[in-house]
């Protein structure tokens, strides 16, 4: 299987102990014979290692990176109520706080480097489905064909990649700085 990713954006969330049970337990593509998972203080790194021995030991491989922050999460939801200011005591609400494993920006953010790119690519897309918050979407080239992927709160919707003849305004040269005839720059 041949694939590129050519945009991707991704506001992922999921809890670190199931993304463990995730890379313990998950089918890879052919091309991954496994994910190393390694962490750097608040930082998670989820590095291919390739099935082919043709990729040399000092190709980088393709990379996912993810924050990792903490979120007290309760048991029930807390009640809404206006303070109280006498002797009583509130009820504490069983709670715990959990380590979320966070894919939260574009392609070079959280995918990085192009060696087994879309089979990584497809891991990502595997932890969107599992993921309870935040969305996945992405423009991608498999077998010779444009598709559409969005995922948004572990369901998969309809998505579609359109061509525009052309940019949308803003994003050209209506709004941005004229470098070539800034005076202070040119003089």
């Amino acid at each position: 299987m041949t694939g590129r990713v050519f945009r991707l954006h991704s506001t992922l969330e999921l809890p670190l102990e199931e993304l463990e049970e995730f890379l313990e337990d998950t089918e890879l593509p052919p091309e991954i014979d496994s994910v190393d998972l390694t962490r750097r203080n608040n930082t998670l790194i989820l590095k291919a290692i390739s099935k082919d021995t043709d990729i040399g030991k000092y190709t980088p491989t393709a990379q996912l990176k993810a924050s990792v922050s903490e979120t007290r999460v309760y048991e029930e939801e807390p009640p809404k109520t206006a303070p109280t200011w006498g002797d009583e005591e509130e009820e504490e609400i069983p709670s715990e706080l959990v380590e979320f494993a966070c894919f939260k920006g574009d392609r070079e953010t959280v995918l990085q480097n192009t060696a087994l790119q879309f089979p990584m690519f497809l891991v990502l897309r595997e932890l969107a489905l599992l993921s309870e918050k935040g969305t996945l979407t992405a423009v991608l080239e498999k077998d010779d064909d444009l598709q559409a992927v969005r995922i948004v709160e572990g369901e998969e919707l309809p998505a579609s990649v359109e061509v525009v003849e052309k940019p949308r305004q803003g994003n050209g040269e209506d709004g941005g700085v004229n470098w070539r005839d800034n005076k202070f720059i040119s003089e």
